[in-house]
């Protein structure tokens, strides 16, 4: 008997199919445990492969768990592929560790648009923060030469863009500058997802329309949380792939609806812990993703993107 058509290639979604290659723990909420259910919330089918399985993240006094090597990655792309279940509309990765499993990932680009030409590859190019690496150093060049370059959309936060640049940002015109840097290298949209200019906390998104052509960019002024959370970035990466989807040409709304969400999200996270009795500023916080569903289908626009001349 054949299969039965899958109903997501046979009728597909007017948003996508997106496959998300992340992190995953059993308890709390990051990498696909911060990714997969705000895509779902806006209307996409999304299928996750697990680069990890822990018992949760690596911010509690001890963790436990299996890493999956790109071996183990390559044979779920093949067993996908052998049962014609490889058509994504769009790429999604997050925290990756080691070169080997980066450049299967680089394969699996190479093999998804060998399907899909038009596949969109949003890559959040985790690397580290505020001047420390969480990576080994040897990820950062093969970021910077193989990955950026095949990447639709990057969203780096300061340090991140610095490494992939080779560029201090110190300014808000440095930051975008290494917009423009980051568009010559590869990918037509980039947000800078969090730079801190001068203590005031920054987005800045960059949205090259033709290669060759200056980029329409922009700023949104964040307002800064006392308190340290995990899986925001995770979260925020794929906010900014499904609304950037549905308004294509409109990077900044896409933008204005990600940190919209996101901020309401974490005053509510602030807010339960608080009124659990604990200090916020003690430790990283888990974030309150399903009871903030509303604000992720819904969100009202609170923080408006300026645009730059």
């Amino acid at each position: 008997m054949a299969p039965p058509p899958v109903l997501a290639l046979a009728l597909p979604s007017g948003t996508g199919r997106v496959l998300s290659i992340q992190s995953h723990t059993v308890q709390g909420y990051v990498g696909n445990k911060s990714a997969v259910f705000p895509l779902q919330l806006l209307g996409y089918d999304v299928d996750p492969i697990n680069s990890v399985q822990f018992s949760n993240h690596t911010g509690y006094p001890t963790f436990k768990g299996q890493v999956l090597n790109g071996d183990q990655l390559w044979d779920l792309i093949e067993g996908l592929e052998a049962n014609n279940l490889l058509y994504y509309t769009h790429l999604l990765t997050g925290y990756i560790g080691s070169v080997s499993f980066l450049n299967t990932v680089l394969k699996v680009v190479d093999k998804l648009r060998s399907i899909n030409p038009n596949l969109t590859y949003v890559c959040d190019p985790v690397l580290g923060d505020e001047g420390k690496l969480y990576v080994a150093q040897e990820l950062v060049s093969v970021y910077r030469e193989k990955v950026v370059p095949v990447a639709s959309m990057l969203t780096p936060n300061q340090f991140e863009a610095e490494l992939l640049t080779g560029f201090r940002i110190v300014s808000e015109q440095d930051g975008r500058e290494a917009c423009n840097i980051l568009h010559a290298a590869g990918p037509s949209k980039v947000v800078l997802t969090s730079i801190n200019i001068d203590g005031n906390l920054l987005l800045i998104g960059s949205h090259q329309k033709e290669k060759g052509q200056p980029p329409a960019q922009f700023r949104i002024s964040i307002p800064k949380i006392p308190a340290y959370f995990t899986g925001t970035g995770d979260l925020m990466t794929a906010l900014l792939l499904g609304w950037s989807n549905k308004y294509p040409d409109n990077l900044d709304k896409a933008a204005e609806l990600s940190v919209s969400s996101l901020q309401a999200l974490l005053v509510r996270t602030v807010n339960d812990y608080t009124r659990a009795g604990h200090d916020c500023q003690s430790s990283s916080l888990e974030i309150r993703l399903v009871q903030s569903q509303d604000d992720i289908r819904n969100p009202e626009i609170k923080y408006k993107a300026e645009i730059y001349n």
